[in-house]
């Protein structure tokens, strides 16, 4: 599980145009955020997602509670999910559900985060375009979740690091 922040700042990526002609991205330079929280599934690709305006202890323990409920999780069926440490994961007012356990990676290091793979695919709906409003920023996205919620084959592996359990080592590769 992470957090990913979106807003009306573009995100430009490279095209492919004809040879001899100028790439066009419509850019509207505005600085208004919302964050897409993402669960992933490292091995069955399975993923699930809140759009929240902002991010803190309180929304984090609603997300939780949600996704304990979606998945009917409790005494009979756990889940461990990896996360980072920020300051609202490691609150003294976290209310962690039962049927869900925590294992913080160490501080400074996205690149242990399965859920991290998950952002430049989020991102595909808003590259090179520029959202007039978080509105439609918000709609762009929650399309794309619906999206991505239907593509297990293309998210199945991609968290998958041979030091995460489920990974491939090197050696077997």
């Amino acid at each position: 599980m992470d957090e990913h922040r979106l807003g009306l700042h573009p995100i430009l990526r490279r095209v492919w145009v004809p040879e001899g002609s100028q790439p066009i991205a419509s850019v509207i330079q505005k600085y208004k955020w919302m964050w897409l929280y993402g669960f992933v599934h490292p091995e069955s690709g399975e993923t699930y997602w809140w759009i929240i305006p902002y991010v803190n202890t309180e929304i984090f323990n609603r997300v939780l509670a949600d996704f304990a409920s979606e998945y009917g999780l409790g005494s009979d069926k756990r889940v461990l999910l990896a996360i980072d440490q920020a300051g609202w994961h490691i609150s003294n007012d976290l209310a962690l559900p039962e049927g869900i356990d925590l294992i913080y990676l160490p501080a400074y290091s996205p690149e242990l985060q399965p859920a991290e793979r998950l952002w430049p695919l989020a991102n595909e709906i808003v590259a090179n375009s520029s959202p007039s409003s978080l509105d439609e920023l918000e709609a762009l996205l929650l399309l794309r979740c619906q999206e991505l919620m239907k593509q297990h084959d293309l998210i199945s592996g991609l968290p998958l690091f041979c030091h995460f359990p489920g990974g491939r080592s090197l050696e077997a590769s």
